[in-house]
């Protein structure tokens, strides 16, 4: 499988771009990253490569080594964690009660949620 290094990677949008080892510039799709994973510029990757439409594409990406953590230098205070812990459990009890009534949440509260776990989870793990 081939090897490169993320050029630049934008979360919002959900795709970057990475340089292979041979040179090529092969498009990076969040699809392609493992669940959870965070990428940055100069990340190393190990990836499949698909012909798409527009050029090549990553496929099953998986990531050789982590970015430099510079979260550690920025985490929050203890207290402010669990204010924002305790925030969290209110609004998984609202999803708990939804679930509860045979219905899952609609769709921006999903992301809302998936995105506020992946945040205090990544603080956590820092």
């Amino acid at each position: 499988m081939p090897t490169g290094k993320v050029k630049w990677y934008d979360e919002q949008k959900g795709f970057g771009f990475v340089a292979a080892e041979d040179g090529q510039e092969v498009f990076l799709p969040a699809s392609a990253l493992p669940a959870g994973a965070k990428v940055r510029a100069g990340t190393r990757l190990e990836f499949g490569i698909a012909e798409g439409r527009r050029g090549a594409q990553a496929l099953s990406a998986r990531v050789l080594d982590r970015m430099p953590s510079s979260v550690k230098n920025h985490r929050k205070p203890a207290e402010e964690m669990a204010v924002i812990t305790e925030d969290l459990i209110k609004l998984l009890d609202g999803v708990s009660n939804t679930l509860r009534r045979g219905r899952y949440p609609d769709r921006a509260v999903g992301r809302k949620t998936a995105s506020i776990l992946r945040t205090v989870a990544d603080e956590l793990d820092a």
